[in-house]
């Protein structure tokens, strides 16, 4: 901890330093930030929030009706972020004390966002260092405490990996009034978030591309979801994005060297991973949708003779259903399948959004996503409410309620046995500085 606590004054300093020699506060408003300024035109914005939620489940098990409770800090963040005309560069950093991942995990994670934007024109922009890939589902790119349900989807939860580190290669073209196109072009690790160990395997490649064909959404409104400040005239926002991860050793991308391969030298022989994903958001006047879609295969080598458990022995049985088959073994540990989300609300005048979703799953025969406990449940339906108590995003409640489907064979946190549905009810609270 004193060693994180040295990390964020040091580069508090380092941004301070990057402004001038005597930064000033140019203006605070609530949930937006602390916003320096100094010499040249450069700016320092200092920002974060904190989510207290509470989770409850219902399900009726074989034997009762159990209920579970999960009370905790969903999201605790600390953001730095600025630019330096002078040098053409933008940076930001940012860090959760939470210990969940952004797709709801357990995990001992401390740094989200560290990277720098090189921007040799106005709108070519080169990204290095550890962000949001941009070749994941739409919401996932949306900022976190702007969302218009308590929790991200369950199709974010299946297929997304929340931070890379790589190179980010974005350009913007306007090619008449009111349409443009955004391609970005990236190099990640493919490993997630924090590798700082071994890297196994190779690299993701990915491609995305975003088209606006009404023009530009309001203050940024591309990255949230609720259109509180409702759209004077219809914006869209279409896009596609397809990735192919070399050599990949986990689920879906997010941590490095957990699932491992040999081949018949006891060298690494590792199964591609690729992802294609199709999305839109629509805003006007206080209404906004979301649809997203997204597909997952793998291509498994023919080479693979060996498994490397958890605690680094090795095995050469790889039986699905009392039958020795590799190649279906290694896919039913990896998120195998396709599914689509599609939400939309609309925002009262008194700052009261009101919200719906509908997300539904389908896992090839053999996939993770058949997982009896974490999964396993093909449909999901959520309806939300949400109260802004101000400008923004600076303070808000919202509570939602989830009824999903369960496909036989699904288990509860207990391994006990669960029929037909479950509930899942959850509220939150969004404090921003």
């Amino acid at each position: 901890m004193n060693k994180k606590i040295i990390l964020f004054l040091s580069l508090i300093s380092f941004s301070f330093l990057g402004l001038s020699q005597n930064p000033k506060l140019n203006k605070y408003t609530f949930g937006e930030g602390l916003k320096f300024s100094g010499n040249n035109k450069s700016r320092l914005v200092i920002s974060g929030y904190m989510q207290p939620s509470m989770e409850i489940k219902k399900y009726a098990a074989d034997s009762n009706t159990d209920v579970y409770y999960r009370f905790r800090m969903r999201r605790l963040r600390f953001r730095i972020s600025g630019d330096l005309p002078k040098y053409k560069l933008e940076y930001r950093f940012q860090t959760d004390f939470s210990g969940s991942s952004e797709v709801g995990d357990e995990a001992n994670l401390a740094l989200f966002d560290a990277y720098v934007i090189y921007k040799p024109s106005r709108n070519l922009q080169i990204k290095f260092g550890q962000s949001v890939p941009s070749t994941e589902n739409l919401e996932l790119t949306m900022n976190s405490n702007t969302l218009q349900l308590p929790e991200r989807s369950r199709l974010t939860s299946a297929f997304a990996v929340p931070r890379e580190f790589g190179i980010f290669i974005s350009n913007e073209f306007k090619l008449s009034n009111n349409l443009f196109i955004k391609p970005t072009l990236s190099i990640t690790n493919g490993d997630g978030a924090n590798t700082f160990n071994r890297n196994y395997g190779g690299f993701k490649y990915g491609a995305r591309l975003d088209v606006l064909p009404f023009g530009k959404f309001t203050n940024f409104g591309q990255f949230n979801q609720v259109d509180i400040v409702r759209e004077l005239t219809p914006k869209l926002l279409l896009s596609a994005a397809y990735s192919m991860n070399e050599g990949m050793s986990s689920r879906r991308g997010e941590s490095a060297g957990t699932i491992l391969y040999l081949d018949s030298a006891m060298k690494e022989s590792l199964p591609d991973y690729s992802k294609f994903g199709i999305n839109f958001l629509f805003k006007y006047k206080g209404f906004s949708m979301i649809g997203e879609f997204m597909l997952s295969k793998a291509t498994v080598p023919k080479d693979i003779t060996t498994r490397v458990r958890a605690d680094g022995t090795t095995a050469n049985t790889f039986l699905v259903n009392g039958v020795q088959d590799v190649e279906n073994y290694v896919k039913g540990r990896m998120m195998l399948g396709k599914g689509y989300n599609i939400q939309g609300g609309y925002i009262l005048k008194n700052n009261v959004s009101i919200d719906a979703r509908y997300t539904h799953l389908e896992a090839d025969a053999n996939s993770f996503m058949n997982n009896p406990t974490f999964y396993n449940r093909p449909n999901y339906y959520t309806l939300g409410l949400s109260k802004y108590l101000s400008r923004g995003y600076g303070f808000k409640i919202q509570g939602s309620i989830t009824y999903a489907d369960l496909a036989p064979g699904s288990l509860d946190l207990n391994a006990k046995r669960i029929n037909n549905h479950e509930w899942i009810g959850n509220i939150i609270a969004t404090i921003s500085f």
